[in-house]
């Protein structure tokens, strides 16, 4: 058992049966009455996100969570084989679990499980990945200046917006939480 004090961004708290990672924390001392701790707290396996007071001292249970890292090998059905790199397990993650992370693993890419008791959690994608353009519309001449996008399909099949003046075979950086373009790869 842990006290409220003790809550850090990350912290894996245990309530009512499901599991809350903290987003954000704030701890608060008001001129009046007693101090308490103000959370962000993220639900680990639907993503909800909600606001969450504790008093200052107040005991809560928090959950061992094990991160560690893997290598993404294969898709399996509807299953993601991923490779433990310090003892060469393999692990079969559900798409469910991986979600919007599909959109930009490669194979061989390495990534960070997230497991409670055994089982899955999450998986963490690195900040950013280096994909190529696999189909886009020609831009036009001119179009440079103005600072336009238009969609683009990158190797993973995923869709995103790049500038005008980009082609088809253009290697591009990617940010794996938005989804948003971050320049050009030489």
């Amino acid at each position: 058992m842990a006290t409220s004090n003790d809550i850090k961004n990350g912290t894996v708290i245990l309530e009512n049966g499901q599991l809350w990672s903290v987003v954000e924390f704030q701890h608060v001392k008001p001129g009046k009455g007693g101090a308490f701790v103000r959370t962000k707290q993220k639900n680990v396996v639907s993503g909800k996100i909600v606001d969450k007071t504790y008093n200052a001292g107040a005991k809560i249970e928090t959950a061992q969570v094990d991160r560690s890292d893997y290598q993404y090998l294969y898709r399996d059905g509807s299953d993601f084989v991923f490779m433990n790199l310090s003892d060469y397990d393999q692990v079969n993650v559900s798409e469910t679990i991986v979600g919007d992370a599909e959109k930009f693993m490669l194979e061989n890419m390495n990534v960070t499980i997230a497991m409670h008791d055994g089982s899955p959690l999450y998986i963490e994608l690195p900040a950013s990945v280096e994909l190529e353009v696999t189909y886009t519309e020609p831009g036009l001449q001119g179009d440079r200046a103005n600072g336009g996008t238009k969609p683009a399909t990158v190797e993973t099949g995923a869709e995103i917006q790049v500038p005008l003046f980009l082609e088809t075979g253009t290697k591009v950086k990617v940010d794996t939480r938005t989804g948003e373009y971050l320049g050009r790869v030489s």
